[in-house]
């Protein structure tokens, strides 16, 4: 037997009623008739063990002398053989939160990471025989498989990094998370484990050198907004030269063009507020 079979055993309100009858009918007879009627009060005894519950999302694997019989997986109260051994596995999903585990991403940097799982036993056969602890088989292989998936994408793109990735760990949420889940069940499907759910629930750049990646990302955030600030003012500046052309309101030379587009460059691209000078001349002055 090598795969999960699922059973049904006696009704135990059956053998309930079955049992009372021996025990109290055995101890009336011993009391008043004969002695001989003790083999029912034994018999009586011995049915005891055989009954065991199955509450709603749990099962009970049954063996006998080391031998797998089967998984009584439907709830409700059941007897079976007083000699069956019952090894209760909770079929509810449950949650797994990862410690924060220091890998290299793609690029050799060192990041913080973590994962939540959500899982459950699907087969109870596997969960029960192929791996000696299958909740710490789930720990185990969670890390390994967040270690893994860490090693094959980028934390995150950089203008400068040459190359531009089309997932990261950051940005690519979605595509993360459906390549951890498909790593996860490779490697807990052995187990007999579904995996209903894998995301990465801590992500960070090392200690060591998250204060120098924040600086570069401060930088290319300034110069992202750098090029959007400059292309408007060159746009600005287009515009306000026709404007001034069609409408005749003072004709320029290329020099005072040359001028009067280096004073609204300033003015547009500045941090601060320019401080203006007044020319009281002419326009030769």
């Amino acid at each position: 037997m090598k795969q999960e079979r699922i059973i049904t055993t006696f009704s135990g309100y059956l053998f309930l009623f079955v049992t009372l009858i021996l025990i109290f009918g055995g101890i009336y007879g011993i009391i008043s008739v004969n002695k001989i009627f003790i083999i029912l009060l034994i018999t009586g005894v011995f049915f005891i063990p055989g009954f065991f519950l199955v509450n709603p999302n749990t099962s009970k694997v049954i063996l006998l002398f080391g031998k797998y019989i089967g998984t009584v997986k439907e709830n409700g109260f059941y007897w079976a053989n007083p000699f069956y051994t019952k090894k209760g596995i909770s079929l509810r999903a449950s949650n797994f939160d990862s410690e924060r585990v220091k890998v290299n991403d793609k690029l050799g940097n060192p990041i913080m990471i973590s994962t939540i799982l959500v899982w459950k036993v699907k087969d109870t056969y596997k969960a029960a025989f192929d791996v000696d602890n299958y909740e710490n088989f789930v720990r185990v292989q969670s890390d390994a498989a967040v270690r893994k998936l860490a090693s094959l994408y980028p934390y995150d793109n950089f203008e400068d990094d040459g190359v531009e990735e089309e997932i990261t760990l950051r940005a690519s949420v979605n595509e993360v998370s459906l390549a951890l889940e498909e790593e996860l069940q490779k490697r807990l499907s052995m187990a007999g484990i579904e995996v209903l759910e894998a995301r990465i629930g801590y992500l960070a750049y090392a200690q060591e050198i998250a204060s120098a990646m924040l600086k570069r990302q401060q930088a290319t955030a300034i110069i992202a907004a750098r090029h959007k600030i400059v292309e408007g003012a060159v746009s600005m500046v287009e515009m306000a030269l026709d404007k001034l052309n069609k409408k005749n309101i003072v004709e320029l030379d290329e020099e005072r063009k040359a001028a009067m587009v280096s004073n609204l460059m300033v003015i547009l691209c500045s941090d601060k507020d320019a401080t203006p000078v007044v020319n009281a001349g002419t326009l030769s002055h």
